[in-house]
């Protein structure tokens, strides 16, 4: 999955890929602080921020308020 082809920052992308990851081994979202684990990122405003605009361009939603209810869209 290239940035040219889905229009996402390579932030987004490895975001996107630790949700999916994530949910592929534990059948359900990760909390903000694992996907930073993941990805490298300290700051959970700045992991809620990306998994914001990733809900906001329709790949993800959340069934609830935490993002560990997150979902993927294909």
């Amino acid at each position: 999955m290239s940035r040219q082809t889905t229009g996402l920052s390579p932030r987004q992308e490895a975001v996107l890929r630790a949700v999916r990851e994530w949910i592929v081994e534990y059948g359900e979202g990760p909390s903000v602080r694992e996907i930073g684990a993941r990805v490298g990122l300290s700051s959970t405003s700045s992991v809620a921020y990306q998994l914001g605009r990733l809900e906001e361009l329709g790949l993800i939603s959340r069934t609830g308020r935490r993002w560990q209810t997150c979902r993927l869209h294909p």
